[in-house]
């Protein structure tokens, strides 16, 4: 990944950060990385949505649970309606899992990690950011979202196969999803311009993202992570990095800015032009609306 040396902020110490007021949405906040984030956010005094299966935060302070499955796009679409849109200032997608050994397909007929992964993200940005941060005060930044994948790495995707029907292998259906969070930050930084998107690159960094495809509490899953975990900073640490980045007034302008696990700017994967990202998307919206139609028909009352 090179450096994008156009963009730049002013670091700041994370014990200093007050982010009271701020209200964040955190999607897949409930584990792992997004969970650390939701975490240190309140801690620093924001008010924070998390969206996922398993709450594992009861009783904390300004953090309130939203229960969904995200592998549905009918669930993601329920969440972006109820979500406080008008009202927040951020919105991060950490949702995510690999693809397993073998193909796996949700009841709406998609691949199972590019529904999770990718599609649900595409389908809460249509739901939220037309109304995002349009009911704050006057005069503050646009409102921001941060989409969390490995933006910058070259992954393209197979825009003619995205729901990996044709042929299957567990790569190259991940590649699917980490081509379309880069693409869904490239297209949205165009089509909404009074939100900034951005995307992020962690890295490796230990959390539940490959139990899909280890299987999860196997010894092959705990090996991987303890390996990981020993190599590579952990969920808090990234969390702590990178959320004074997140609300540092140096990104105003810079919307479609990829940044790498240390908070450095990044560019984009140079094979994603303007004429390839309108390809993916509408193959995005096209999968969109077969699962739609195929949620509607499946679900169809019998007559009599």
């Amino acid at each position: 990944m090179k450096r994008n040396e156009k963009v730049s902020w002013r670091r700041v110490d994370p014990v200093m950060l007050d982010l009271t007021g701020k209200r964040v949405a955190v999607v897949g906040g409930t584990g792992g990385i997004g969970r650390a984030f939701s975490r240190f956010m309140s801690a620093k005094g924001a008010s924070v949505f998390v969206v996922g299966q398993t709450f594992r935060d009861h009783g904390a302070v300004r953090i309130e649970f939203v229960k969904a499955d995200l592998s549905l796009m009918r669930e993601a679409r329920r969440v972006g309606k109820e979500l406080p849109a008008e009202s927040l200032d951020l919105v991060l997608f950490s949702a995510g899992i690999m693809a397993a050994p073998r193909r796996q397909e949700t009841v709406e007929g998609l691949e199972r990690d590019l529904a999770v992964s990718y599609l649900s993200r595409l389908v809460l940005v249509q739901e939220l950011a037309p109304r995002l941060g349009t009911r704050r005060p006057g005069g503050v930044a646009k409102p921001r979202v941060f989409v969390m994948g490995f933006p910058g790495a070259g992954q393209i995707g197979a825009v003619e196969d995205l729901n990996s029907a044709r042929s299957y292998g567990m790569m190259a259906a991940h590649m699917n999803t980490v081509a379309g969070n880069e693409i869904l930050v490239l297209d949205s930084a165009k089509r909404y311009p009074h939100v900034n998107f951005f995307g992020l690159n962690p890295g490796l960094i230990k959390s539940n993202i490959r139990s899909n495809m280890f299987g999860p509490g196997t010894l092959r899953h705990r090996v991987a992570e303890w390996l990981i975990g020993l190599l590579s900073m952990s969920a808090e640490t990234y969390a702590e990095r990178i959320t004074p980045l997140m609300v540092s007034p140096d990104l105003e302008g810079h919307s479609g800015a990829l940044f790498n696990r240390k908070g450095d700017a990044i560019l984009p994967t140079p094979a994603l032009t303007t004429g390839y990202v309108h390809r993916f998307m509408v193959a995005s919206e096209a999968l969109l609306g077969r699962a739609d139609t195929r949620f509607t028909i499946h679900h169809e009352t019998p007559e009599g």
